[in-house]
């Protein structure tokens, strides 16, 4: 049986993620997959295959209007995985693909429903709240003076369960306005 090096077995193991996702994924949300969540890589190794990646074309970063930048697989890395993907281990492919499956509604949601809060020079606490689009940037921003830390904190928790709510009801709200004139 052919061993491949513990390097290109890495690399089929991110690409098989960025496959079974079947969304961009941004770097951190890749490390947090890959490193935190599971122990698929160590931070440094996932961090080089990243690069790696990016350098022979495997993987790429479809727009630089974001915030993030987010990869995805190449055609090149797609075939390059078709023809590999046997070399990652039956088990471990398996675990992905159902880790994937669980989490992918999740993983979107938070990189597409991003909230933090910054202290001002007031005192008082501002909270920033954002809905991206991978490939577009940034769709919808607002920012909301809080009076205090811990409600800025409540507040940029509840976001990523909030944030589809909110923005449809401020956009109903435009358009309704819009069309009544």
């Amino acid at each position: 049986m052919d061993v491949m090096p513990e390097s290109a077995t890495n690399k089929l193991i991110l690409m098989f993620v960025l496959e079974k996702m079947e969304i961009p994924l941004t770097n951190s949300s890749i490390i947090d997959i890959c490193t935190h969540r599971n122990s698929w890589l160590n931070y440094m190794e996932c961090e080089e295959v990243i690069a790696q990646l990016m350098d022979t074309k495997l993987i790429y970063q479809p727009s630089e209007h974001s915030h993030e930048a987010y990869y995805t697989l190449t055609y090149e890395g797609r075939n390059c995985l078709a023809m590999f993907y046997n070399k990652i281990p039956q088990s471990l492919r398996d675990e992905i693909s159902t880790y994937c499956k669980l989490n992918i509604q999740n993983i979107k949601r938070r990189q597409e429903y991003v909230s933090k809060y910054e202290k001002m020079a007031d005192g008082s606490y501002t909270a920033i709240f954002t809905i991206r689009e991978p490939l577009l940037g940034t769709l919808f921003e607002m920012s909301v003076k809080m009076d205090s830390r811990t409600s800025a904190i409540n507040a940029t928790k509840k976001w990523i369960d909030k944030a589809p709510e909110i923005y449809e009801s401020i956009f109903i709200n435009l358009l309704s306005d819009e069309e009544n004139k």
